[in-house]
């Protein structure tokens, strides 16, 4: 259950309703109830949220997600970030292999930003030369931001969702 309330669409503010309307499409999801506390939060977040990451491939930024917010053990952003994933061609087996930190199953590509996520999320500090070299290799610039502002976004909304007793919108899925 919610530490807070939730801003429903019935009780929002005009503004928070618009947002509702038009960015969200009518379908708030429980973290957009939550911010709508603050309405200039919650329309600077989806702006936001909404350029994150756009630079990579769909697939590359759902695994880069989920295997955050798994490591994190952030239950409303896997669930969410599972059912988004099966859209970008991710499985059941792509979801317990991130579970278990197993990136063998993927390319170069892949490999290199989750192992460089995976001590970005745990071990930030200890990031060094040789740990960005793989990413150097394998990605652009904008590429490389991306990476970095995903993994922070993931944790963000990671220490958001759960603390704040958000529930799932839907089933949760077992992986």
């Amino acid at each position: 259950m919610a530490r807070i309330s939730l801003i429903s669409p019935e009780v929002a503010t005009p503004e928070v309703k618009d947002i509702y309307e038009k960015t969200l499409r009518g379908k708030p999801g429980n973290v957009q109830k939550a911010l709508a506390h603050r309405p200039e939060m919650l329309k600077a977040f989806l702006s936001f949220y909404a350029t994150v990451g756009r630079s990579l491939d769909r697939k590359l930024y759902e695994l880069i997600y989920l295997r955050v917010s798994l490591i994190n053990g952030c239950r409303y952003c896997t669930q969410h970030h599972v059912a988004s994933s099966k859209r970008a061609g991710l499985t059941a087996e792509d979801w317990t292999a991130l579970k278990a930190g197993n990136y063998s199953r993927y390319g170069e590509k892949e490999r290199a930003a989750l192992a460089y996520v995976e001590k970005l999320t745990r071990a930030p500090h200890e990031i060094n030369d040789q740990d960005f070299d793989g990413l150097k290799k394998n990605f652009s610039g904008p590429e490389i931001v991306d990476i970095h502002m995903l993994a922070g976004l993931a944790n963000l909304t990671n220490r958001l969702t759960d603390p704040l007793g958000l529930e799932l919108e839907f089933p949760e899925e077992k992986i």
